[in-house]
């Protein structure tokens, strides 16, 4: 059953359950309010790292290190594992320190499919300060041991909203929000679309990636979107950004939400010739330039607050 959780996301699905590993990532998810089933330990000693208070709604269950060993993927197991209901981003308690540094700053993945990658977007999404990340599908499951490893705890930091279906995105987006796709053509003028931020030049074609092609002719209805680099003035209050994968780049609903929305392409420019850049570091570029820029934006608004009326 353990081993079935941690490779199966059909049966996480269907049974709401989810494997973590490891005591900085238990801790982080009870003190977030996640809810344990079941802990496995091979020592007392793991136990009393965590808060007693929450493990004790959990079915505690001692096993020889030797059984953790065959259910881990780790090189190095710590002897600690815990089954937990899939946590609900509507009812968990994020930290305190990262709900105050929270920005008007959200992420959405587009057919993000490698799960190291996910995890690093994640984890730069939640450092960033990011209202909330949505995945639609196509990415990796988020729940997906290799996917909470790379994540370091951002799991437990940020709301993460997986399998949207493009026509739902926009119900998870707040009002007046503008939608950028980040890039890395080199040429902002050229609006050859759809790319990604890891998309490779040259490989780009004009076709939605896997699982957008519903629509014939797809290709020549793509919108045309304003490009400038990504360090140019573009986070507004609200923003959202989009990253695409690095395989098939961005989907062409992508690309309509974002010119529906007024939305620009911000390049991350790359030495031509280059390969596309990763898409984790593509996310941490934008996702943190956007934070210096609402930063930056909220300092003025409170300069200009802050002086004297005339009069």
């Amino acid at each position: 059953k353990v081993v079935t959780i941690a490779k199966s996301k059909k049966f996480r699905d269907h049974h709401g359950k989810v494997l973590l590993e490891g005591h900085r990532l238990i801790k982080d998810a009870l003190e977030a309010g996640a809810v344990p089933q079941t802990l496995f330990f091979s020592t007392v000693g793991h136990l009393k790292l965590l808060p007693e208070a929450q493990i004790k709604r959990a079915s505690l269950v001692k096993v020889k290190f030797e059984d953790i060993k065959t259910w881990s993927d780790l090189v190095a197991p710590q002897g600690l594992l815990g089954i937990f209901s899939k946590p609900d981003p509507a009812r968990m308690s994020y930290p305190a320190a990262q709900l105050a540094n929270s920005l008007p700053l959200l992420l959405i993945c587009d057919n993000i499919r490698d799960p190291g990658n996910l995890g690093t977007i994640l984890r730069s999404a939640a450092g960033a300060g990011c209202e909330k990340v949505l995945l639609t599908k196509g990415c990796v499951d988020p729940w997906e041991p290799k996917v909470l490893r790379a994540g370091m705890g951002a799991h437990f930091r940020v709301p993460i909203l997986a399998s949207l279906d493009w026509e739902s995105v926009p119900t998870h987006l707040p009002a007046g929000i503008q939608v950028c796709v980040a890039d890395n053509n080199d040429n902002p003028g050229d609006s050859s679309l759809p790319r990604g931020a890891g998309s490779a030049p040259g490989k780009s074609s004009p076709k939605a990636a896997p699982g957008h092609e519903d629509e014939e002719g797809a290709a020549a209805a793509l919108p045309e979107l304003a490009a400038q680099h990504y360090y140019e003035d573009w986070a507004r209050a609200p923003v959202a950004v989009v990253v695409g994968g690095e395989t098939h780049g961005l989907s062409a609903a992508a690309l309509r939400l974002a010119a529906g929305t007024g939305g620009r392409r911000l390049v991350i420019p790359v030495v031509p010739g280059m390969d596309s850049l990763n898409s984790a570091i593509a996310a941490g570029i934008v996702l943190f330039e956007g934070k210096r820029q609402l930063l930056w934006r909220h300092r003025q608004e409170d300069d200009r607050q802050e002086l004297p009326v005339p009069g």
